[in-house]
């Protein structure tokens, strides 16, 4: 949970990218959309978000087949609350 709360800030702008890049495309505004793709590259060039991103995709199999209840609905917790919070 402390590597999803790291990422959030760039979860969240990862978010937003992806639906300027959507709305741009769109309404035909093909600068706007390679300029939000480029961006994005960005981010994902980041060699602390990656090895992040990676280990949380290391750590979710093992997390979804914890035997603990709890485990899940505070995963699921978490995820909506950044979710909302990035809006």
């Amino acid at each position: 949970m402390a590597i999803s709360k790291e990422l959030e800030p760039v979860q969240c702008e990862k978010r937003k990218l992806r639906r300027q890049i959507a709305l741009a495309e769109a309404e035909r505004r093909d600068a706007d959309a390679k300029a939000a793709r480029a961006r994005f590259a960005k981010l994902n060039q980041d060699p602390k978000t990656t090895r992040l991103e990676k280990r949380l995709a290391e750590l979710e199999p093992r997390i979804r087949k914890s035997s603990d209840p709890e485990d899940l609905r505070s995963i699921s917790l978490q995820q909506r609350e950044a979710f909302y919070r990035c809006e």
